[in-house]
């Protein structure tokens, strides 16, 4: 399989030249798909400016402490996806990946305490050894003694060693979410109703209509991150 894809043929959501560059790495395969992630090569140089060449990259992710939801990554072409955090820790600065209103993947700045949790929505459970495994859309793998986690709800992480859940947000009336597909993609909102699988919900005084599977649950009477 090709490590590249010409850059015209990158997804929507990647803010790159398209002009200026033939080719351009892909992601390995990982917890993003590749429309909800980039590889960390193209974050570092083509986005944060941080290196000109494959060469620096690879020189940074191999000496400096690169590290994504807290844990370092080296592998240059490692997924870095919705509301992953990307921490730079030997220059203290800390991102959290977000979808502006266009659908394109962005960076938002972020201080060292922000760095230090991230949501993650729900979208699988299993039942172990008496237990529940809650399936991330990270990818990651949560095991809970609280029966009462449901698929499409949002959990705060903490990302301090091993992730472990901080807080629960259920996908109900009043929840804050932010809309991660669809033409009002990269907004929030706060529920209004929930009848099957739509969710009404209101912004800036009006009452908009999405898909549940669009709604991504970020707060309850405030939002858990930040977004802009």
């Amino acid at each position: 399989m090709s490590e590249h894809l010409k850059s015209y043929f990158a997804p929507k959501s990647w803010k790159v030249k398209k002009k200026y560059v033939k080719f351009i790495s892909k992601p390995n395969p990982g917890p993003h798909s590749i429309g909800m992630s980039l590889p960390l090569n193209v974050i570092i140089r083509d986005i944060l400016g941080y290196a000109k060449s494959m060469k620096e990259v690879k020189f940074i992710l191999k000496n400096k402490n690169v590290a994504v939801d807290g844990v370092r990554r080296r592998d240059s072409r490692f997924p870095v996806g919705l509301f992953d955090v990307l921490s730079f820790n030997e220059t203290n600065e800390y991102f959290r990946v977000i979808l502006d209103t266009k659908g394109k993947i962005e960076l938002v700045k972020i201080d060292k305490q922000e760095s230090s949790h991230k949501i993650c929505k729900i979208t699988g459970k299993t039942a172990v050894k008496g237990k529940v495994q809650l399936n991330l859309n990270d990818g990651k793998n949560i095991v809970t003694d609280d029966p009462q986690y449901k698929v499409g709800d949002a959990v705060l992480l903490a990302l301090d060693g091993k992730a472990k859940i901080r807080e629960k947000i259920s996908l109900d009336k009043g929840t804050i979410i932010y809309l991660t597909d669809g033409k009002h993609i990269g907004e929030t909102g706060k529920v209004v109703d929930i009848i099957g699988n739509r969710i009404l919900y209101k912004t800036n005084e009006a009452v908009v209509e999405t898909l549940k599977e669009a709604a991504f649950p970020v707060g309850k009477d405030k939002l858990l991150v930040k977004l802009e």
